[in-house]
């Protein structure tokens, strides 16, 4: 799985914009502090479908950027969580998963609706 790092407020125009385009995009909002959210980026890299490899998906390291990480939970009205997988299709958030109900399966289904 090929990933952008998340790291500026413009790219979340970036995000938005390409969320219009092809299949939408992912957001990984990743604490750096937690076993479960390397735990659960292991196993999304792992299990990762090359179906699903046209998908760009935003890698953001909340710890660093945590007014970035707060701009995102405002812009797609979602609660905070880490770890966080959010699939923005035309803008909007349309799959919001956090700790082990993140599932690459449950990500290509709504990818190819």
């Amino acid at each position: 799985m090929d990933y952008i790092d998340l790291s500026t407020f413009t790219q979340l125009n970036e995000v938005d914009s390409n969320s219009f385009k092809g299949k939408g995009v992912l957001i990984f909002k990743h604490s750096s502090r937690c076993i479960i959210s390397k735990m659960v980026w292991s196993n999304l890299t792992a299990d990762w479908s090359s179906a699903l490899d046209d998908l760009p998906v935003y890698f953001l390291d909340l710890i660093s950027y945590r007014a970035l990480s707060k701009e995102v939970a405002e812009r797609y009205d979602v609660h905070h969580e880490s770890p966080q997988a959010l699939l923005i299709k035309a803008g909007k958030c349309v799959y919001n998963e956090s700790h082990q109900g993140i599932h690459h399966k449950e990500i290509q289904s709504l990818v190819n609706a």
